[in-house]
């Protein structure tokens, strides 16, 4: 199939659940890492050679990791990917507990010849923080940047400046911290990372959250350690001014040249539906940057403003076979990379692809507010509008026993349509949800009669239409249109929303459910 060559970056080119972008180049390759919090894998990694378009080649967190009973959100926070005397530098930080106002936190080093692995056991670096990063000198040194937690601090800005620790493989961290930048009046200083250029030591962080005030501080110095001046026209991008503008939420950036020359910044950002729900989570998108002749970083573009198209970079275009698997029919012998699960991986222990062929045969679990056992496999949903759907063959035995297709964010936010049983009607189709933590099942069992049973949800930004086919009927509409907007970002975590399938046996035997295969298609917005 010819595929049409593009001249712009069309963004978000991370579209979904793909936030605090790090990228990199090696020679004539680009690479993206993003955070995953409590799921796993941990740690995408999506590849371009032209920086239009982008495939997912693996991830880099898929052994040695022990996330069971990481709360909502904690996990994997903001990890930094750089390149070195060709090995692979990844650092990253496993977040236990984020309760106000302590971070059980700890850093991480993981290094690599080849971006593909393997990865070598994860080096413990610190803890109490976290967004670290690590900057290769031309002089040799290493050094490792973190955000500067202080518990202590009145009000919230407890994210005070960013510390420095100089690094070596054989001492780890050594010598004197650094505390080389208070920050600026927009606080909540993070995610650091450090550049040269021109002969001076560039400082790039976000500022003002992660919400809709989010922004990109840059300061620079003469001398590594500073002082950092700060750019007289900060912030150097952020949307905090106008709510109108498509790409909300934009910072958390990091800078990359082409071979060419060209500057871009891959940053974070959402697409709220309706200007109020980010139920996509937050994205990455790329801008492109250039130097003013006194020696700063601004958006050739202009202003301040993330776009949403961008011209691409003077390079060959490159497009790949996206294998992105929207129609699972799980005749592989492992899961689609796209699929991913709950802080463990999905083993043979309770999700097989080999027990009946042509079926993902998955053990039931604990429940959906589980923080351990959760049997669930899900996909990000990265349109406003898009339909998923699944078949299930389930023989419940009690009302503990559960299986269906979920709307998930977290164990607070979702929505989840599903078999179980009931004393009076047997086997019957149920729907409950979970709105910031408040639980809800919705006054409804119907009757099922067939072997196989078909479910579907209809996503039109933030409403979702339930429906069920049993027995090989006609799609028969589940309760009313629900409202997903407690699926988002807004006051819930910093994840996004999946579509899953999951199963659950609250009576500890794993009875089974076979699901025939898993569809999710976008639809046209209205």
């Amino acid at each position: 199939m010819e595929t049409k060559t593009l001249v712009t970056i069309q963004n978000p080119i991370l579209k979904g659940f793909n936030p605090d972008p790090c990228i990199v180049r090696v020679e004539e390759d680009f690479y993206i890492i993003t955070s995953t919090f409590e799921w796993f894998p941990g740690i995408p990694v999506y590849h371009s050679r032209d920086l239009v378009h982008w495939r997912h080649i693996t991830n880099i967190l898929t052994d040695h990791v022990e996330f069971e009973g990481n709360p909502d959100s904690a996990g994997v926070w903001a990890p930094a990917l750089s390149f070195h005397d060709g090995l692979f530098y990844l650092v990253y930080t496993d977040v236990k507990r984020s309760k106000y106002p302590f971070k059980d936190a700890h850093n991480y080093l993981r290094t690599a010849e080849k971006i593909t692995g393997p990865w070598s056991e994860p080096v413990f670096l610190n803890s109490g923080s976290f967004d670290p990063s690590l900057f290769h000198d031309d002089d040799g040194r290493k050094w490792f940047l973190n955000v500067h937690w202080d518990y202590r601090m009145e009000g919230r800005n407890k994210s005070a400046g960013i510390v420095m620790q100089e690094y070596s493989e054989e001492e780890k961290l050594k010598g004197p911290v650094f505390h080389i930048f208070e920050g600026t009046d927009l606080r909540k200083t993070e995610a650091p990372h450090l550049y040269k250029h021109g002969g001076y030591y560039y400082l790039v962080t976000a500022e003002g959250g992660t919400g809709s005030t989010h922004a990109v501080t840059v300061a620079r110095a003469k001398n590594i350690t500073g002082p950092y001046k700060v750019d007289p026209e900060n912030p150097m991008m952020t949307s905090a001014h106008d709510e109108s503008l498509p790409l909300q939420k934009a910072g958390h950036a990091s800078l990359v040249e082409t071979q060419t020359g060209e500057w871009f910044i891959a940053h974070l950002c959402s697409r709220p539906v309706h200007g109020k729900y980010s139920i996509l989570g937050r994205e990455t998108a790329l801008q492109r940057v250039k130097w003013t002749d006194d020696g700063w970083l601004r958006l050739e573009s202009g202003g301040r403003e993330a776009q949403m198209e961008v011209q691409a970079p003077k390079l060959p275009p490159h497009p790949f076979e996206l294998d992105e698997n929207r129609y699972d029919d799980f005749d592989e012998k492992q899961l689609h990379p796209a699929w991913n699960t709950l802080r463990m991986a999905a083993d043979e222990s309770w999700c097989s692809l080999s027990e009946r062929k042509g079926h993902a045969r998955i053990k039931g679990g604990e429940s959906l507010h589980s923080l351990y056992r959760q049997h669930l496999i899900a996909r990000r949903q990265q349109h406003v509008c898009c339909e998923v759907e699944t078949a299930i063959d389930f023989k419940p035995e009690s009302f503990l026993q559960m299986a269906g297709l979920v709307l998930y964010y977290n164990t607070d936010n979702y929505v989840y349509v599903f078999i179980s049983f009931d004393e009076k009607k047997g086997e019957c189709l149920g729907i409950m949800k979970c709105v910031k933590g408040e639980f809800e099942k919705l006054d409804i069992c119907i009757p099922l009669s067939g072997e196989t049973v078909k479910v579907k949800a209809v996503i039109q930004y933030d409403q979702a239409q339930f429906y069920y086919a049993d027995n090989g009927g006609t799609w028969t509409e589940v309760f009313t249109a629900v409202s997903i907007a407690h699926l988002s970002d807004e006051g819930n975590g910093f994840t996004g929303n999946f579509a899953g399938i999951c199963v659950q046996d609250l009576k500890g035997t794993g009875l089974p459910a076979d699901f025939d295969y898993f569809s999710y298609k976008e639809l046209k917005t209205k």
